[in-house]
């Protein structure tokens, strides 16, 4: 194939696709440099990904080797999900403030634009669903044409389109994701179990405006640019690699109902972290 490859990759729950993804990204990625790359640094493995988790709720979900602990992982949810951080988000009309550019959850629970109030894209979604299931107009987007063009830290997510299939009589609810740019070993690992959690609480939504016992159908995880920078891969051929030849699935991965306590328990005090967080 002349240009970037076009991979595939599979897995019955979260973690298998996701080390399935690398391990093919890996092996049949191209070599391409980036706008991040210091003068030593080698090429990054890059290329177009679409990865299918076909029961993302299946255990186990949390692969031991992602760059990250339980509590930063339930701390990422709960940014996406939850908001925690959008007062973190800068005020674009003051140019000496350096906060952030955008948060995921503002983006898509309350999306402005200059011509409109906020915007909850998510409600929508649920409603649209809850109406008309099999609607192909059951998304939301992030990316803002007038300051993301040119912001110095653009959304990587870029939409979440959702429809529900009817599989002997039960509604299941099918996500698609896409994102123009996505760190393939330090990001994509949890904006992926973020974003499942976010189709649950879709799925449970529309249950609740329709009256119908809505449950997760595949998720498919799609990235223009899926990569590894240069600089994480003798780290990752290391450790990650390194992992899969010297032990088992089993023992690369866990179940989540095993450390969901654990995780949530943590909740309180990422919320108290975050309150200090993005103050100017």
């Amino acid at each position: 194939m002349a240009g970037i490859p076009v991979l595939m990759a599979r897995g019955l729950g979260i973690a298998e696709a996701w080390e399935n993804a690398l391990v093919e990204l890996h092996r049949s990625g191209c070599d391409v440099k980036t706008q991040y790359d210091k003068p030593d640094d080698p090429p990054s493995k890059d290329a177009t990904m679409v990865m299918t988790v076909e029961q993302p709720l299946a255990e186990p979900m949390i692969h031991r080797d992602f760059p990250g602990g339980f509590e930063e992982l339930e701390e990422y949810v709960m940014e996406v999900c939850d908001g925690i951080k959008d007062h973190c988000i800068r005020d674009p009309n003051d140019p000496s403030d350096t906060r952030w550019e955008y948060t995921y959850h503002q983006r898509l629970f309350g999306y402005n634009a200059p011509t409109c109030d906020p915007m909850d894209q998510i409600e929508n979604i649920c409603r649209q669903l809850a109406k008309t299931p099999y609607t192909r107009r059951a998304q939301a987007v992030t990316w803002k044409v007038w300051e993301d063009s040119t912001c110095y830290d653009p959304a990587c997510l870029q939409s979440v389109w959702c429809r529900i299939l009817f599989e002997d009589e039960r509604p299941l609810l099918n996500m698609n994701v896409r994102f123009r740019s996505n760190d393939a070993y330090k990001a994509a690992f949890m904006n992926i179990f973020a974003l499942v959690r976010l189709q649950q609480r879709i799925a449970v939504r529309v249950s609740e405006l329709s009256g119908m016992a809505v449950e997760l159908g595949r998720y498919c995880h799609m990235a223009d640019s899926f990569h590894i920078y240069g600089s994480n891969l003798a780290e990752f051929r290391a450790r990650f690699l390194g992992a899969i030849e010297r032990r088992t699935f089993e023992q690369r991965t866990m179940r989540y109902e095993d450390v969901r306590d654990m995780m949530e328990s943590a909740r309180p005090a990422i919320l108290e972290k975050a309150k200090r967080m993005g103050r100017s």
